[in-house]
């Protein structure tokens, strides 16, 4: 039988600490070589909206040990609104009832067959979180107790959980330039955390005195200043644009998720839109010398000292996901969800054939 998982089913059984046990484990197996991430293929074309661009993304990966293969499948409405804080790459709910358009797709390597379908929404948050908790786990210090969040959307709270589940965080800032958006966020993340947490009213607010400082925004400008990073500090970064070169260079030590991800993106006719910021991203690359920089692979082997001292500042680029961090929460979920019967089984006939492909 093939499983059918809900978003709600994952967010019952993934918990933080399982996802980071599992992702440590593969990103181990990566850094060996025997762990294998594939192809990220993104297509671009023009769509109905003017303002909008049509994309279909697919990124895959196999873990042998867990006996996992994945494929992630995006199909999605992107635009590039501007705001007082700049511009911004907005998903939009295009789909039926205003929702989102992300599959995972789980097989056996085994025998092929299909394990489970499930949407990425909850996994998506859990998956980059878990990916900046492991760079904190081995490049934060171990005594860091104060947190600042910048960001107060999907991908903060998986920040949030992240440090938590690493390091004894006592208290919790967090900062987004939108008042009410960052107050919901401090009180989510109050009843969910279970720990002290403040709406700072301002970054600088946030930030000072702060020993781990997690960027999680969809800005495409700097949102960290070089000046407000301070000695024995750890920074994270999701997204290529939220850190300049010079905030960057003010790190003793950084490290990247990886240096340089197999990628495709292919823009058919109108799909403009996205040309300015690849540009920005590439010149940003080539300016951090990003190819050349430690991976997140070779920190957890020990293969590249993480922090040296007390006072280092530490820097985690968490840019270029990959399909290959989706088999490694794929086994977390489908081994909970076979543990508590969770979700609908389908028969693994529909979606298999007798004839050969």
């Amino acid at each position: 039988m093939t499983m059918l998982l809900s978003n709600e089913d994952i967010a019952a059984i993934l918990t933080m600490p399982d996802c980071l046990d599992a992702m440590e484990i593969a990103y181990k197996e990566l850094g060996t070589a025997h762990g294998v991430n594939g192809v990220r293929s993104e297509i671009l074309t023009a769509t109905a909206r003017d303002d909008a661009l049509y994309s279909l993304l697919t990124m895959d990966g196999v873990i042998p040990k867990f006996g996992i293969g994945a494929v992630r499948i995006n199909s999605d409405i992107l635009t590039w609104p501007k705001s007082d804080a700049g511009l911004r790459r907005v998903k939009v709910p295009a789909a039926p009832n205003q929702r989102y358009v992300g599959l995972v797709l789980l097989f056996s390597t085994e025998t092929g067959e299909p394990l489970a379908i499930y949407p990425d929404g909850e996994v998506q948050r859990m998956r980059v979180g878990a990916t900046c908790g492991l760079a904190a786990k081995y490049m934060a210090r171990a005594d860091a107790s104060e947190a600042a969040i910048i960001g107060s959307g999907h991908q903060a709270s998986g920040q949030a959980m992240a440090i938590c589940a690493v390091r004894p965080i006592k208290r919790l800032r967090c900062y987004s330039p939108n008042p009410a958006s960052r107050a919901a966020f401090a009180e989510e993340m109050r009843h969910l955390l279970k720990i002290e947490t403040v709406a700072a009213a301002s970054l600088s607010e946030a930030v000072d005195g702060a020993d781990v400082v997690m960027c999680a925004t969809n800005s495409m400008q700097p949102v960290l200043p070089a000046e407000l990073l301070a000695p024995g500090m750890h920074v994270s970064s999701l997204k290529r644009l939220e850190l300049d070169a010079s905030a960057v260079g003010r790190a003793d030590v950084v490290v990247t998720h990886i240096r340089k991800a197999i990628s495709h993106i292919l823009r058919g006719e109108g799909a403009d839109l996205a040309k300015d910021t690849e540009h920005q991203k590439a010149a940003l690359s080539s300016a951090l010398k990003q190819d050349s920089l430690p991976e997140l692979s070779e920190l957890l082997l020990g293969r590249t000292p993480g922090r040296r001292s007390p006072a280092d500042i530490s820097m985690f680029l968490n840019y270029s996901g990959l399909g290959y961090q989706f088999a490694a929460t794929g086994y977390a979920i489908y081994k909970k969800a076979q543990e508590t019967g969770i979700g609908r089984r389908i028969d693994t006939d529909w979606l298999t054939s007798a004839l050969p492909s």
